[in-house]
């Protein structure tokens, strides 16, 4: 009987030693970077030679549409000067200022709305017809407001981000297990400390899509914005305009490059964000 009891214990625990899933080593990180990096190379090369054939094909005027190596080599020009280097530093200030303004806006309607019943009857869907509202489309009322000039580009930057981020903040709220609370309470989480360790990590995925999305908007309404309402030459939207009316489209596209670049760093941080929040809670392994 012993015998047997042994073999059922041994066969028991090799089983449960089964269960073990093998810790992977961390990859390196010029491979982590490299894979990261490689699909987005790869389209960049199929763009530019989508590009390339289009301007081989003489499909339009070179003045018109300039080849790649036209268009960097501009790039180049720019990128020794201050003219550009000023341009992007008074745009970043426009869009981190617009959008922190945003986030404080944003979060605190959508906190509200979430928590007070009356104001979700009230403007919940309020808010999501605003985001659905182009961002141009806000600009003559801005001129209007505030004329040309700082004011009417914040107001359009906040009336874009501001209802994206509101969203983010009630969806985050929504989701959040009522057993969640429930369980956190029993523990003995109340007020801010119910909000800090409960609350607030069960929202934060959604919170951060709604960031994520705010910040989209904020930058295409600051494009938009300082294309039609700047009043100084200062601001990389207000160049696109000023080499659209003197019919240089190789300073043009130039600049639209150092913005799509912009963006895309942009939207780097927030999926690196992303993944390391979704590493964190166990949706994703670790690289």
């Amino acid at each position: 009987m012993a015998t047997d009891e042994l073999v059922r214990t041994g066969a028991t625990l090799s089983g449960l030693d089964n269960l073990d899933v093998p810790v992977r080593p961390r990859t390196p990180a010029a491979a982590r970077i490299w894979r990261t990096a490689w699909p987005k190379v790869a389209a960049l090369a199929v763009v530019l030679l989508a590009w390339q054939l289009l301007f081989l094909s003489g499909w339009k005027e070179p003045w018109v549409l300039p080849s790649p190596q036209a268009v960097f080599a501009e790039l180049g020009r720019q990128i020794g000067t201050d003219e550009l280097w000023d341009a992007v530093g008074r745009t970043l200030w426009r869009a981190l200022y617009g959008f922190a303004l945003s986030l404080v806006i944003g979060g605190a309607i959508g906190l509200a709305v979430a928590r007070v019943k009356v104001l979700r009857a009230a403007i919940g869907s309020i808010i999501t017809a605003l985001q659905t509202l182009p961002s141009v489309a806000w600009v003559p009322m801005a001129i209007l407001l505030f004329q040309l000039g700082e004011g009417t580009i914040l107001f359009v930057v906040v009336l874009g981000a501001a209802p994206s981020i509101a969203n983010g903040v009630i969806a985050g709220v929504d989701f959040i297990p009522p057993l969640w609370m429930r369980a956190g309470r029993n523990l003995g989480a109340r007020g801010f400390a119910l909000y800090r360790h409960i609350a607030g990590p069960a929202s934060l995925p959604a919170i951060v899509a709604g960031l994520k999305q705010g910040w989209a908007f904020a930058w295409r309404s600051l494009m938009a914005a300082e294309i039609v309402g700047a009043a100084d030459a200062t601001g990389l939207g207000l160049q696109m305009t000023v080499y659209r009316d003197l019919n240089d489209s190789r300073g043009l596209y130039a600049v639209l490059i150092v913005i799509l670049v912009i963006g895309l760093f942009v939207d780097t941080v927030f999926a690196f964000a992303e993944r390391t929040m979704r590493t964190r809670r166990g949706l994703a392994e670790a690289e």
